[in-house]
């Protein structure tokens, strides 16, 4: 409570200010500076919703994950090994060059023989090769069905990059998107600005500057200055209702497909214990995590996938705060309490942004109320980020945005065949069982089969738990009034500035 009355004072302090600045200039205040812009690698939150105004896939997705054209205006697949793809006439890059097939060829086979080190080249493991049969068509051949391939060369999961591309490209990223990259300073801002060659509609904002604000209370006040116009899925949840009541400001919330999770590192000798994995889990009150710290704002989580997704499944094990419970699992892995009443210690890494660091601490309580104490270290987003794709932590929490919105999120994060660097198994889980389960999802040809083995997929990762699925976060856009036509969208991507428009 002292806390929301510390940030309601603040905001009021700031009422009567404004800030002189570029009126055709968009503030987006960002928490972090995106870890790489080059769309081959970049993964994280910052870097993949950038990368989705400057650069385009063959496909894209529309509000329902249907697939609809891109850079390819068609495509075509004459048997389940073959995909052709048919690229529009008349598409420049940011540069002026024109897009051809060559271009497609260089950027997927740019990560797969591993000119870029990418975290993203075991998305395209079925790949057998990809050719150019004449400037605008490209053709992959498969090794074997790949029901996701499709997702893959979607916009937002990859970008199409210009032939030659190598690994200083993130220094200045040209792509075909609607926007073009103009500037970035680490730790301080990303500029770009409306690409007047784009095949698309052209946006109506002119320029967009993403400043990099880490401390959330700092960005919530900028909002109500008017140094900063808009900011997504990164305020103080208790600065929401004092900054709906300002006159210049609006709020728009609604229910998010971004899922928050807590990861463990199965190579640590505790956590490597199922059960103390579970224990975890039944002594974290969620529902009061949502209630107090979210302030409604988000909804449980049980699987990685939104519950509207077409294998998505609540036929899972379900742990409820239950702390007696995650007594009696300690016990049974051998952890009793100490004469302090501390069974062991575990590090949670996090980045020093504020909705962060308020978690691990409730989580830091939550745990010692059950005998684990839970030591925190806060480090910048780089490092931070850095430290968890290498496998360096015992246990962190992060985001996914967007990734979970196809089934093949289950792969990336938890096949064998996907540990880090090569794709997102973290905390190194391997399960022979849930490798088998996705290999035949991935290429049958039967919808149903393929719904009931994600199905089994989410009962053996709910049981099995390298992760918990905490809760998904609603879509919380605050923006100044003069930012019109804002349509936030589900995954909290920063495309609504495609369409947004300033007032005059």
């Amino acid at each position: 409570m002292r806390r929301m009355i510390a940030v309601a004072g603040l905001l009021f302090l700031t009422a009567c200010h404004g800030t002189q600045r570029d009126p055709n200039t968009v503030v987006f205040l960002i928490e972090s500076s995106p870890a790489n812009l080059d769309p081959r690698i970049g993964t994280d939150g910052q870097s993949e919703h950038i990368d989705e105004l400057l650069f385009d896939g063959l496909v894209a997705r529309d509000a329902n994950f249907h697939f609809t054209p891109a850079l390819a205006e068609r495509w075509e697949q004459p048997d389940a090994r073959t995909l052709i793809f048919h690229l529009r006439s008349g598409v420049r890059f940011h540069d002026g060059r024109l897009l051809t097939a060559q271009d497609v060829v260089w950027t997927i086979n740019s990560m797969r023989d591993g000119t870029v080190i990418s975290p993203k080249a075991n998305a395209y493991v079925s790949v057998e090769s990809v050719e150019q049969s004449d400037a605008k068509t490209v053709v992959f051949h498969l090794k074997r069905p790949d029901n996701f391939l499709l997702t893959n060369l979607s916009t937002g999961a990859i970008g199409i990059v210009p032939a030659g591309s190598g690994r200083d490209f993130w220094r200045h990223p040209v792509g075909t998107g609607s926007f073009r990259f103009v500037s970035e300073q680490m730790d301080q801002d990303v500029v770009i600005e409306r690409n007047p060659e784009s095949w698309q509609a052209l946006p109506k904002i002119e320029r967009v500057r993403f400043a990099v604000v880490p401390d959330a209370i700092t960005a919530a006040l900028e909002l109500e200055k008017g140094s900063g116009d808009v900011a997504i899925n990164s305020l103080p949840m208790d600065a929401l209702p004092v900054l709906a009541r300002r006159h210049n400001l609006i709020v728009n919330d609604g229910p998010g497909t971004q899922i928050q999770y807590l990861a463990f590192n199965l190579r640590d000798p505790l956590l490597s214990d199922v059960r103390v994995r579970q224990a975890i889990a039944c002594a974290i009150d969620r529902g009061l995590i949502i209630r107090t710290l979210l302030r409604g704002h988000a909804r449980r989580a049980v699987s990685l996938l939104p519950t509207s997704h077409w294998a998505w499944t609540g036929d899972v094990v379900h742990y409820s705060h239950d702390p007696a419970q995650a007594e009696r699992l300690l016990d049974a892995a051998g952890h009793p309490r100490g004469a302090d009443g501390v069974r062991f210690h575990l590090t949670m890494k996090t980045s020093t942004q504020e909705d962060a660091r308020l978690l691990a601490a409730v989580l830091q309580q939550q745990l010692a109320q059950v005998g684990i104490a839970l030591d925190l270290r806060s480090y910048e987003f780089a490092t931070f980020y850095s430290d968890v794709t290498r496998g360096a932590f015992q246990i962190y929490s992060l985001h996914w945005i967007g990734g979970n919105e196809q089934p093949d999120i289950f792969s990336y994060v938890f096949a064998t065949r996907n540990f880090s660097p090569a794709g997102a198994n973290r905390g190194h889980y391997s399960n022979p069982r849930l490798d088998a389960l996705l290999d035949e999802a991935e290429t049958s040809t039967d919808e149903a089969k393929r719904r009931a083995d994600y199905a089994e997929v989410q009962r053996i990762l709910a049981q099995d738990l390298p992760a918990i699925n905490l809760w998904y976060l609603d879509t919380v856009v605050v923006h100044n009034r003069r930012l019109t036509h804002v349509v936030p969208t589900a995954s909290g991507s920063y495309t609504f500035l495609e369409t947004a428009e300033l007032a005059r």
